[in-house]
């Protein structure tokens, strides 16, 4: 199957139907739950387009050891109890080898059990949560790193700048928590209190009490922690409060919608990075994904297409390296294997006793042209 992303919307539901039309002679199946409609869409949308473009070229090339990939994708609205809804379907119904790119840190963690019941692997989750790196988690395999290294990076960036009035905004969820541990730990590093800590619901973020609280204190940065909708929400509150220090978020935001939705707020805000520039040709890595986005009509790389891309070329291998007869266990097994593992100029190892992935963070500000600067 070709899952094909630039339509978006109808082709979204297309992609779906096509999978589920086709899993009868569907040969390495694959299942994603995602929110494929709800607040995190935008960038959603960047990170599947990135993975569909390595996905389609495996296929393209005769697939892994003679068989496609079929990825089946169900949107799960960027609601938890819909994550685990698809993916007991996809699981114990569809039969999937694995589930992939899940989006969420609470959405993720409430499929642990269901992934250690059924031995599924879960490649590439789009969470930075610290939870799911320690203690390992059988079943999780991360690429991207923790969500607590970039706020760290973030802090220490700013405190070298001489800012210390920083101030915390975070989601009232396990997402939130684990970013705002990272913040206190940043900011513990390089001997700052925190100017404030407010927090917000994730369902039904309402940011007309927070906004002239943060106004009142006059932070020089908000680290703000959240996703989508409800930070470009949010940034918009604060500014209009008359806030105007610098606004820190993370690369779970890192997507050219993210930037869009922001519009004219969008220039100069922060956004962490787990991975490189997507206009850095010095990885190569970077220069194959903009070769395949060419040929596929598209410009330019956004982040999020960058972890889409990266995300598929580790699921490929482990695929690969499971063999012409691939079940659950030997995919687990063939994904420990990796060691070193060249993905284009970054290296990924796992291990029993190691399943973090990649160690790359850095700091983007969003320029006048709505672009990711490094």
């Amino acid at each position: 199957m070709k899952t094909h992303w630039k339509k978006w919307g109808a082709a979204c539901a297309l992609a779906v139907v096509s999978a589920a039309s086709s899993l009868a002679h569907a040969q390495l199946l694959v299942g994603q739950t995602v929110g494929i409609t709800g607040s995190a869409a935008a960038t959603v949308k960047e990170s599947m387009l990135g993975a569909s473009l390595y996905l389609d070229h495996v296929n393209a090339r005769g697939g892994v050891n003679g068989q496609k990939i079929e990825l089946v994708a169900l949107d799960d609205k960027f609601d938890p109890k819909l994550t685990q809804d698809n993916a007991r379907t996809l699981i114990e119904d569809k039969g999937v080898l694995a589930l992939f790119m899940t989006r969420g840190t609470p959405h993720t963690q409430g499929i642990v059990a269901l992934l250690d019941k059924y031995g599924v692997p879960l490649v590439g989750p789009s969470t930075g949560a610290m939870a799911l790196h320690q203690p390992v988690s059988r079943n999780i395999f991360n690429v991207r790193a923790p969500y607590q290294r970039e706020v760290e990076k973030a802090i220490a960036h700013l405190a070298l700048l001489g800012v210390q009035r920083i101030g915390i905004v975070h989601v009232d969820d396990a997402f939130g928590q684990d970013g705002l541990a990272g913040a206190q730990k940043g900011l513990q590093n390089n001997k700052l209190p925190a100017l404030f800590v407010e927090k917000f619901d994730r369902a039904k973020p309402d940011f007309s009490a927070i906004a002239p609280r943060v106004r009142a204190q006059d932070p020089q940065a908000v680290i703000f922690i959240g996703t989508g909708a409800a930070v470009v929400d949010g940034i918009k509150a604060l500014r209009a409060a008359g806030v105007g220090g610098q606004i820190v978020t993370l690369s779970n935001n890192a997507s050219g919608g993210f930037t869009k939705a922001l519009g004219d707020q969008a220039r100069g805000v922060i956004v962490t990075q787990v991975f490189p520039s997507e206009r850095s040709l010095n990885y190569p890595v970077i220069k194959e994904a903009l070769e395949l986005a060419k040929a596929q009509g598209l410009k330019e790389l956004t982040p999020a297409m960058v972890e889409g891309f990266v995300n598929a070329k580790v699921l490929a291998e482990g695929l690969r390296r499971a063999g012409p007869k691939p079940d659950r266990a030997r995919l687990h097994a063939a994904l420990e294997s990796l060691s070193k593992f060249d993905l284009g100029g970054l290296e990924l190892s796992y291990s029993a006793k190691e399943h973090s992935g990649l160690d790359f963070a850095d700091l983007s500000i969003i320029g006048a042209d709505g672009r990711f600067q490094r």
